[in-house]
């Protein structure tokens, strides 16, 4: 096996995403889970609460690197409960890596945190890695966790945090409940249209963790998206049009607000908002993107579900 990389909180889509990209690479891959451990090809599950040290930490020690997708999902209302559980699970996972890590013999080189661009707020203005946050619990949950990753020093380890964007992939993920939405024509315009996506595919997603995982001379915060963010209206007709589908009728913020909460469960922020984001970091450091064009995206993600 090649050199191991842990995934912490790696069995949603993201993290099982990056988890078989690595694994194809001949990394020796493991992911810390809450369900029990067990050992598959490529890929071992080791059991971990989140919060406290346990045997899982044994892993962390000889890894070549730790990436952190730990915390619970926003995609929820946000009940006081639910509100202090995202917080939560965000800060202690933190909190117990680094434990882990200062506690290593042979700590990894590098600590990559998964965070979000969610920090920048609501709105239109172009946002770089330097832009003004926004205001909201949103953008405290992200100030917090990230006062939270680089509150200690790991003086053997490099810390970066991506802050990740609207990750475009197969089978799961923010897209496939849209694909669904426009195939029965209800695609169109939500709110306003103008509030914008800040899009990437999940390939370029992948390959930014290994860049930075790799890449010595980064660190710090990088905004972990695609160069051509657009509109929310520009979105949905780039999606209609790939799945041949004509007009479909606007839903208007109230409608939103209406079926988050009443049949979807969730914020209606989530569809509502959203901040026009770019990666001038990733670009600076020489990150080369395969996908920059939303509909040949788009097309290469839905193009199967198709056949």
């Amino acid at each position: 096996m090649g050199k191991k990389i842990v995934l912490a909180g790696g069995s949603g889509f993201l993290g099982k995403a990056l988890a078989e990209h690595l694994a194809n690479m001949g990394f020796e891959v493991v992911i810390l889970t809450r369900s029990a451990s067990r050992s598959g090809p490529s890929i071992r599950y080791v059991q971990w609460d989140g919060a406290t040290l346990g045997d899982w930490a044994q892993e962390i020690d000889g890894s070549y690197a730790l990436v952190n997708f730990t915390g619970k999902s926003v995609n929820c209302m946000y009940t006081q409960k639910n509100r202090e559980e995202i917080v939560r699970s965000r800060l202690d996972s933190v909190r117990v890596l680094t434990d882990a890590v200062l506690a290593s013999e042979h700590p990894p080189q590098a600590f990559i945190q998964a965070g979000s661009l969610a920090i920048f707020g609501d709105t239109e203005q172009e946002c770089d890695e330097q832009a003004p946050h926004g205001t909201g619990f949103s953008v405290r949950v992200c100030q917090l966790w990230e006062e939270a990753f680089f509150a200690r020093e790991l003086p053997q380890t490099r810390k970066v945090m991506l802050r990740i964007g609207f990750a475009l992939g197969k089978n799961g993920g923010a897209l496939e409940p849209l694909a669904k939405l426009a195939s029965m024509g209800l695609g169109g315009t939500v709110g306003s249209g103008r509030q914008y996506i800040s899009w990437l595919h999940i390939d370029d997603l992948n390959e930014m963790f290994l860049f930075t995982i790799e890449n010595e001379k980064i660190s710090g915060v990088l905004n972990a998206t695609g160069p051509r963010p657009v509109t929310n209206r520009e979105f949905m007709a780039t999606l209609r049009s790939v799945l041949n589908k004509g007009w479909a009728p606007p839903t208007p913020a109230p409608f939103v607000w209406l079926g988050a909460y009443l049949v979807m469960r969730t914020d209606p922020g989530l569809a509502l908002t959203g901040r026009n984001c770019v990666p001038a970091k990733l670009l600076e450091s020489g990150f080369s993107f395969a996908h920059t064009d939303l509909e040949t995206a788009l097309r290469d993600l839905l193009a199967p579900a198709k056949e």
